[in-house]
C-alpha cells in the first residue's frame, strides 16, 4: 500500500515495462549459518515502472526459480490492470498466454516474439517501436535503486527481504517525485 501511495505521488503515464534483477544477501558469518541452517540464495525481484516517471509501481519477490518470468508478469498486471493501457516487456516473456491474459484486462502488449517462423516477423512489425523501447526504463529504474540504496538485502528471512526490498522501491520513488 505504501509502495502504490509513493508511486502515486509521481505524474503517471498509462504505460509501464516489467523486468526481472537480482539483489545479493549480505554475507553472514560462517558460524550462523551452520547453526541456523541458512542457504544463501539471491532474491528474484521482478519490477512494474512507469515508463514516464520510472516511478517502481509493483514489485515481486522469490527465492525459488520455478516458474517463468511470464507467469508472474500476469500476476502483476492483474493487479495493476486498472491503471494501465500497454506493457512492455523483453522476449524473455514472449508467451503466449501472458498475452492472451493481459488482453483480457484491456492492456496492450507490448513483447517482442522470438523469431521460430516467417510470421513472427509481421507480429514484431506491427508492434508501436516508441512505446516498446520505452522497456529499458525498467533497467534505468533499477541500476537507480540499486546504485543509491544498495544492491545487497541485509535481512535474513523472506518477509523481511521483501519488506526491505519494498521500502528501497518506496524512497526510489520518493527521490523522484522530489526532483521533479
Amino acid at each position: 500500500m505504501l509502495l502504490r501511495q509513493s508511486a502515486q505521488l509521481n505524474d503517471l503515464s498509462e504505460h509501464a515495462a516489467i523486468d526481472a534483477t537480482f539483489y545479493d544477501r549480505s554475507p553472514a558469518s560462517c558460524h550462523y549459518c551452520q547453526r541456523i541452517s541458512y542457504r544463501v540464495q539471491k532474491p528474484k525481484v521482478t519490477k512494474l515502472v512507469d515508463t514516464a516517471s520510472q516511478a517502481v509501481l509493483d514489485v515481486h519477490c522469490s527465492t525459488n526459480r520455478e516458474g517463468s518470468d511470464a507467469d508472474l508478469a500476469e500476476q502483476i498486471a492483474r493487479r495493476n490492470a486498472g491503471d494501465l493501457r500497454s506493457l512492455a516487456a523483453d522476449k524473455g516473456y514472449d508467451k503466449q498466454s501472458l498475452r492472451e491474459g493481459v488482453r483480457k484486462f484491456g492492456i496492450r502488449p507490448l513483447i517482442k516474439h522470438r523469431i521460430f517462423a516467417p510470421y513472427d516477423h509481421a507480429h514484431n512489425a506491427r508492434i508501436d517501436d516508441n512505446r516498446y523501447n520505452q522497456r529499458s526504463m525498467t533497467e534505468t529504474a533499477n541500476s537507480a535503486v540499486k546504485r543509491s540504496l544498495g544492491f545487497a538485502v541485509r535481512a535474513r528471512s523472506w518477509f523481511r527481504e521483501f519488506r526491505e526490498i519494498a521500502l528501497m522501491c518506496v524512497v526510489h520513488n520518493i527521490k523522484r517525485f522530489v526532483k521533479q
